[in-house]
C-alpha cells in the first residue's frame, strides 16, 4: 500500500470518528473546477494584474471605475464555473451532520452552489457572486451593474442611501468581516476534527483558525498537493487532488 493510500485510510476513519467537523478551504478546491489561484508564483492572477487596494477604491472615482472594469471585462471563470467532486464530497458531509461548518477563503460561491445552505458557510474573503453597499449593506446583482456600468461607464452610487458600492469581496487593505470572523472562531472552538482543504495556510488572520483548533485539541487533516507550514502539526497530511481524494472518503459516486 502506498504512502497516499494510507494518509487517505487514516483521513476516512479520523472523518468517521469525528462528530463535529469544520472543513477550512482555500483556492486549490476551486482550481478543479478551473478557477486559477490567486497565488501561485508566475501563474497565479495577482502576478499579472496589480490589484487595487480598498483605500484606493474609497478615495477614487477612476480607480472604482478601473475595478468595475476590470470585473466585467475581465475573467469568466467565477461565472462558468460549477462545484466539482471536492465541492459535492464537503456538500454530503453537512447533509450527513458530520460537517458543522465550512470556512472558506474562497468567494466563488461553489460551496454554496453545491447545496451547502448560506448558515454553514463562512466566508472570510465575500463573495464575488454580487456586490453591496458599503454604508448600508443594500445587496445589487452583478447582472443590473454591468448594464449600468456599459450604458454610463460607472456604477453610481447606492440609490438608498447614496454609499459606494463594491463587489462583496475583501480588498487588500479592507477589514476583515467581524460577524464572520467570530463565527468561524466559534465554529474551530467546537469542532473535534479540521480539515484543510486547498489552502496554502499563509494568508492571515485566516489560515491561523486550523492552527487554532489543533491548539483546542481537535484533530488536524491536511489535504493539499503542496506543502504548507502546519504539516508537521497536523495528524495526516494527504497530498493528492481533492476531489477524489474526497469523494473516496466520504463514499460518493
Amino acid at each position: 500500500m502506498s504512502t497516499s493510500e494510507e494518509s487517505i485510510q487514516v483521513l476516512g476513519a479520523m472523518i468517521d470518528a469525528a462528530e463535529r467537523i469544520v472543513c477550512f478551504t482555500g483556492a486549490g478546491i476551486s482550481t478543479e473546477s478551473g478557477i486559477p489561484d490567486f497565488r501561485s508564483p508566475g501563474t497565479g492572477l495577482w502576478n499579472k494584474i496589480k490589484p487595487i487596494q480598498f483605500q484606493d477604491f474609497i478615495a477614487s472615482e477612476e480607480a472604482r471605475q478601473e475595478s468595475w472594469r476590470r470585473k466585467f471585462s475581465g475573467d469568466r471563470s467565477f461565472e462558468d464555473a460549477v462545484p466539482n467532486k471536492g465541492h459535492q464530497a464537503l456538500a454530503r458531509l453537512v447533509e450527513m451532520g458530520k460537517c458543522t461548518a465550512i470556512i472558506t477563503q474562497n468567494v466563488d460561491n461553489l460551496h454554496q452552489d453545491s447545496g451547502v445552505p448560506d448558515s454553514q458557510v463562512i466566508e472570510l474573503h465575500g463573495n464575488t457572486s454580487y456586490a453591496s453597499c458599503l454604508s448600508c449593506g443594500t445587496r445589487y446583482e452583478l447582472a443590473d451593474l454591468q448594464t449600468q456600468f456599459e450604458q454610463q461607464g460607472q456604477v453610481e452610487p447606492c440609490s438608498r442611501c447614496g454609499g459606494i458600492i463594491k463587489t462583496a469581496t475583501i480588498s487588500f487593505g479592507q477589514s476583515m468581516p467581524e460577524q464572520e470572523m467570530v463565527r468561524a472562531q466559534t465554529a474551530v472552538e467546537d469542532c473535534d476534527l479540521c480539515i484543510v482543504l486547498g489552502s496554502s495556510l499563509t494568508v492571515y488572520p485566516a489560515a491561523g483558525f486550523p492552527e487554532y483548533a489543533k491548539r483546542l485539541g481537535a484533530k488536524l487533516a491536511i489535504v493539499n498537493r503542496e506543502e504548507t507550514p502546519l504539516d508537521t502539526y497536523a495528524d495526516v497530511v494527504v497530498r493528492e487532488q481533492i476531489g477524489p481524494t474526497m469523494s473516496l472518503v466520504v463514499g460518493l459516486n
